[in-house]
């Protein structure tokens, strides 16, 4: 029974927080893609907070499931992609990076109200609070870790549109071929690089450079700004 209460416990503290991180950060891109020109995303019900609109049944529940009752030293998800039409935003080329932004932006602002949250603790009973301890908790680590991850310069991450928008148009080109094959190159720099450097004797580690320099960065910045320190 201890085993099936620490399973209730992780679940119930990370699911809530991992579900509003992957889903409200699309939420981000659909308001900005919306307020820049592009109805896309508004004529499809997308520009709302609500989560259900842009749950992807695999990559929003299933895979995080998965992951959390493994055990996996790291969380993946994601959303429906919110549907863009560049060409109809009023600049193209400067208004998909404010769109792009929007997602991280979205999540850095969520990891900020979970950071305030737990400030709101002491009014609730102890049991309460320890719960809800963890959720904000988590909420804030989650949200860190996806709006750093997302601003990497790698198509089809959020940064690679950014850098897509700020090069130059005949770079800004070749980088967006690249876009295809995008998760596969970061599936070989997090996944095999590691083990190719290990058994050169070379420690490359991407997930561990990111964690330890921007997300730990970021996370300490955020508590300092409200307090938490």
């Amino acid at each position: 029974m201890e085993n099936l209460s620490d399973i209730i416990w992780v679940a119930s503290t990370w699911i809530l927080p991992a579900l509003l991180a992957i889903t409200l950060h699309e939420a981000g891109h659909a308001f900005a893609a919306w307020k820049f020109g592009d109805p896309t995303a508004k004529n499809q019900g997308r520009v709302t907070l609500n989560p259900l609109k842009h749950i992807d049944p695999m990559g929003t529940i299933i895979l995080p499931a998965i992951l959390l009752l493994l055990k996996a030293p790291f969380l993946f998800g994601y959303a429906k992609p919110v549907p863009v039409n560049f060409g109809r935003l009023n600049n193209p080329k400067r208004d998909m990076i404010w769109v792009a932004l929007a997602g991280p932006g979205m999540n850095f602002l969520l990891a900020y109200v979970c950071a305030i949250g737990i400030h709101g603790l002491v009014l609730f009973p102890e049991l309460a609070s320890n719960w809800l301890l963890a959720n904000l908790a988590n909420g804030l680590l989650l949200n860190v870790v996806l709006g750093v991850f997302n601003l990497l310069p790698i198509p089809p991450l959020d940064g690679g549109k950014v850098a897509v928008g700020i090069l130059p148009n005949f770079l800004a080109i070749q980088l967006l071929k690249l876009e295809k094959y995008g998760f596969l190159f970061l599936i070989g720099v997090i996944f095999i690089l590691p083990m190719i450097s290990r058994a050169l004797g070379y420690e490359l580690n991407l997930l561990r450079w990111v964690h330890d320099g921007p997300i730990s960065f970021v996370i300490s910045l955020i508590a300092k700004t409200v307090g938490l320190h």
